[in-house]
């Protein structure tokens, strides 16, 4: 039925704490969510292009029966309030008034919750109290730059040994950061740090793909991301070959430096 697939659904997007009874959404105890897992639920929906545009559309004219109607969105917010998209308001007894908010300005883009205001009004009061305040309090900011730079230096100044290895010199690449931009708070700004944890010494072979350290990053010690950094190159274990080789040019070498000196 529907809401034993409106259930799988959830727990397949991590959804956790929300349960389904039916798909109308009317009062019973065992049909709950929370704010978060709402504003979870409302990403993924906006994923979807058809949704998308249904929200945002402040009123429309169907034709029912012949008879031609006008209907308009009850979303107060949509059109009055800067950057409003989306998304839905609801009501039932027992979770009072309710809105969901999407708005974007510049390269920000927030969902808002709001549930269990008593009246229209106070529902439409915090919503946009909630939403001056992101944007007023938050920045987009290039996160990956400061990775990146943090990343170089660290990898300019490292030095690794592979015990039996051809060669000591591994090549490392670090794992993408999964947003071109990160919200941050504009008193957080000077509080972007990383940390590097990495072995330095490993046995040969070491083969391409090894991790070998994570970055982590952090916002004023809130861990935003970690990354693995990974080698890129292969470096072959010492044959016997090799060694005997090494004893062949060190024995001439040798030889030359006694003769030379004679």
């Amino acid at each position: 039925n529907f809401s034993n697939l409106m259930n799988e659904k959830a727990l397949s997007l991590g959804l956790t704490n929300t349960h389904f009874v039916t798909p109308h959404g009317l009062d019973d105890d065992n049909h709950y969510t929370t704010a978060y897992e709402l504003a979870l639920l409302t990403k993924y929906a906006l994923e979807n292009k058809i949704f998308s545009e249904i929200v945002s559309t402040r009123n429309y004219s169907v034709t029912i029966n012949g008879n031609a109607k006008n209907i308009n969105n009850t979303n107060e917010l949509l059109g009055h309030l800067n950057g409003v998209y989306g998304v839905k308001t609801g009501f039932t007894n027992g979770a009072n008034r309710c809105l969901v908010t999407a708005c974007k300005r510049g390269d920000l883009d927030i969902i808002c919750i709001v549930l269990g205001a008593d009246t229209k009004s106070f529902r439409t009061q915090d919503s946009i109290k909630l939403i001056e305040y992101a944007f007023s309090a938050f920045e987009m900011v290039d996160i990956n730059s400061i990775i990146q730079r943090d990343f170089s230096e660290w990898r300019s100044l490292s030095l690794f040994f592979v015990n039996k290895g051809v060669s000591n010199h591994i090549q490392t690449n670090l794992e993408v950061f999964p947003f071109s931009k990160y919200p941050v708070n504009k008193t957080d700004l000077n509080n972007i740090v990383t940390n590097i944890s990495s072995s330095y010494v490993f046995e040969a072979p070491l083969l391409i793909q090894t991790k070998i350290g994570v970055l982590d990053c952090y916002i004023n010690d809130f861990k935003i991301c970690s990354l693995n950094i990974y080698s890129t190159n292969e470096i072959l274990k010492k044959s016997p070959f090799f060694y005997f080789n090494g004893f062949i040019k060190d024995y001439c070498a040798n030889l030359e430096k006694i003769f030379s000196s004679t």
